[in-house]
């Protein structure tokens, strides 16, 4: 399974949710692939120093990452896209509306990932655990569909 995650600089959120889920991915053999990407990024940005420093709290570097914009293409591209807020979900869903989804409510929960963008970071770090607490509930739902696949 591919999944996009989509923010609005592709500087802080999609980037630590894609390597928090790849992390994931591996940890618990999930065939998953994740990238990220920004509704209005402008392509080559470095990524927030203090997304970097809360990625460093789960083992995960973030430093080389650089921000890349959403295209058509790229949500082709994937199989589901996962928005950080419903506001970025309504931008984007007119493409190919049945893959898209904010994290929250892929994960079963309500509401939205706040952007911590010029934050703390302690914000930062609270960001990325409600990410990673919607990560673990999504790994766990792909995992529950391969079961079922590969039983059937």
């Amino acid at each position: 399974m591919k999944i996009l995650f989509v923010c609005t600089g592709n500087t802080c959120r999609s980037p630590m949710a894609a390597v928090l889920m790849n992390k994931i991915a591996t940890e618990n053999d999930l065939d998953i692939q994740c990238d990220s990407a920004g509704i209005f990024a402008s392509k080559g940005d470095k990524v927030s120093n203090n997304a970097v420093k809360a990625m460093l709290e789960y083992n995960v570097d973030l430093s080389n990452h650089t921000a890349k914009p959403l295209t058509e293409e790229l949500i082709k591209e994937y199989d589901v896209i996962l928005t950080m807020t419903e506001g970025h979900k309504t931008m984007i869903s007119g493409i190919i509306p049945e893959k898209v989804f904010t994290i929250c409510e892929y994960a079963g929960y309500c509401g939205d990932i706040k952007d911590p963008f010029g934050s703390t970071l302690d914000t930062y770090k609270e960001v990325a655990e409600n990410i990673y607490d919607c990560l673990t509930e999504i790994a766990e739902k792909i995992y529950d569909m391969t079961e079922e696949k590969n039983e059937n």
